[in-house]
């Protein structure tokens, strides 16, 4: 196991996770309905706990967290998309939206743990729990999503 090589997919989820939060922020600030803004509120509960235990685990190895976002290509478009459906206030399509985005958090959970020597099994249990609530999330997304339709 390499330390830098750890960090730096550890700094991935991180980012991933900023992302998370600053897009479900941004989404909170658009909507009105209090059902949509408890889910955005859980759902920024959740980056925020996992962003908490990488941080942590990336300064124990003698690194700096990143407070950076991937908010570049496929995932900015996703919250582009979000907030462009909040504007046209379409429940189906905000949803739809998040979905998009709660797919690209997983992608980069599975990437992560593609290549799982780069962690202690330590760091692969706590990424694979944060893995399992991030999926949790993505469900309860797509099952209002359907119900939207």
């Amino acid at each position: 196991m390499e330390t830098n090589k750890t960090i730096d997919a550890l700094n991935n989820l991180v980012e991933i996770n900023n992302d998370r939060v600053e897009g479900y922020e941004t989404a909170l600030k658009e909507t009105d309905a209090a059902d949509l803004k408890t889910l955005f509120k859980n759902l920024i509960g959740t980056s925020q706990n996992n962003l908490n235990a990488l941080s942590e685990e990336v300064l124990r190895l003698g690194g700096e967290p990143t407070a950076s976002t991937r908010i570049t290509g496929k995932f900015f478009r996703a919250w582009m998309d979000v907030k462009a459906a909040l504007t046209g206030n379409d429940r189906h399509q905000i949803l739809a939206s998040c979905e998009f985005g709660e797919d690209k958090a997983l992608e980069a959970y599975e990437e992560a743990l593609k290549d799982s020597s780069k962690f202690s099994p330590e760091q692969v249990t706590m990424i694979r729990e944060q893995q399992t609530r991030l999926r949790a999330d993505h469900d309860r997304v797509r099952s209002l999503r359907d119900a939207a339709a």
